[in-house]
């Protein structure tokens, strides 16, 4: 069990049957009355964000968070099949699960999926990645002096903002936890 005074960020906490994570905390102290520990808490199944008091000595059991590499195979109508790469099953998981990861993986691509109690719950792709431009405008030669960008379409269909050099089939590096350009490859 863990007590609410020990609470710290990105501890997970099982409060009502639910699996939380804490995104924030505070101990609060007052002149008059207990002290009291004040949290910002997410949902790690539906995202939902909560703030709530709790007192320090509240006891609370930890979840275990598994989590396990598996490989992105393909897309078939509103799933999305993922390969365990030691026992080689299957694993077919819908959009809310997959979530904005789908946007940064190809196909074969290895990702990190979360598993509580043996559901999975969440996909998280590599934090950076290299993907190839479809589709994008020609830039305007010799407008390089300003920090101007371009819509550009990657791979997987999602768009971002390049630089104006960057061209139809250049590769780039995006970093996933932004959606942000970082480089050209």
């Amino acid at each position: 069990m863990i007590m609410a005074g020990d609470f710290r960020k990105g501890m997970t906490v099982e409060i009502d049957g639910q699996v939380w994570s804490i995104a924030d905390f505070q101990h609060v102290k007052p002149g008059k009355g207990a002290a009291f520990v004040r949290t910002r808490l997410k949902n790690v199944m539906t995202g939902a964000v909560l703030e709530r008091t709790f007192s320090p000595t509240d006891k609370y059991p930890p979840a275990h968070i598994e989590t396990k590499e598996m490989q992105y195979l393909y897309q078939d109508g509103d799933l999305y099949y993922f390969m365990d790469t030691e026992t080689y099953e299957q694993l077919p998981l819908n959009h809310e699960q997959v979530e904005d990861a789908i946007n940064f993986i190809v196909e074969n691509q290895n990702v990190k999926i979360k598993f509580f109690k043996g559901s999975p719950f969440s996909v998280e792709a590599p934090n950076f990645v290299e993907l190839l431009i479809t589709h994008c405008e020609p830039g305007v030669r010799g407008d390089t002096a300003t920090g101007t960008t371009k819509p550009a379409t990657l791979e997987t269909g999602y768009q971002i903002n390049v630089p104006l050099f960057v061209n139809e089939g250049d590769r780039v590096r995006v970093d996933t936890r932004t959606g942000d350009y970082m480089e050209r490859c």
